[in-house]
């Protein structure tokens, strides 16, 4: 259905550990991205669009605060983040590989990288999607820029 999306998106505040400009820039990219197309339909008798919420709870649980479009509450909906912890580990390090190659190796050479960080991010989604599959139905898309928010949940800068 076309009401089964996110409209609206925000970061807890306290949970982001970074504010330097180029993790801003990843998180404006990201929200924007997921705001233009989503899918996204949480499992129960609710209806979008959606407004949510994204925090760190606990320093080690993920939490979804799910609204409505006039931001009433409808479910918060949280999960572990400790599967989380090596993907987005290994994430950050090709990440910086990345960027650290597109100033001294060959485009092939970054091409090979790059190949690599994306592998790694479709496993990071592939995650996400697993745990919340009997809680949120969402399209490939939409798991994979909502995993890009929980890694700028923990970029350290």
């Amino acid at each position: 259905m076309a009401d089964d999306r996110i409209i609206e998106i925000t970061l807890d505040e306290a949970s982001l550990v970074s504010s330097i400009p180029e993790v801003e820039h990843e998180r404006a990219v990201a929200i924007y991205d997921l705001l233009e197309e989503n899918s996204f339909d949480p499992v129960g008798e609710f209806s979008g669009p959606y407004a949510i919420h994204l925090a760190v709870e606990d320093a080690n649980r993920l939490a979804f605060h799910i609204k409505s479009a006039t931001h009433d509450p409808i479910v918060k909906i949280t999960m572990g983040l400790s599967p989380f912890r090596r993907i987005i580990r290994d994430y950050f390090k090709i990440c910086e590989s990345y960027f650290d190659a597109i100033k001294r190796l060959s485009p092939s050479q970054i091409e090979t990288i790059d190949m690599a960080r994306r592998a790694v991010h479709n496993e990071g989604s592939d995650i996400l999607s697993e745990r919340l599959r009997e809680k949120i139905k969402m399209d490939t898309l939409t798991a994979r820029r909502l995993f890009t928010l929980i890694c700028v949940l923990h970029i350290k800068g």
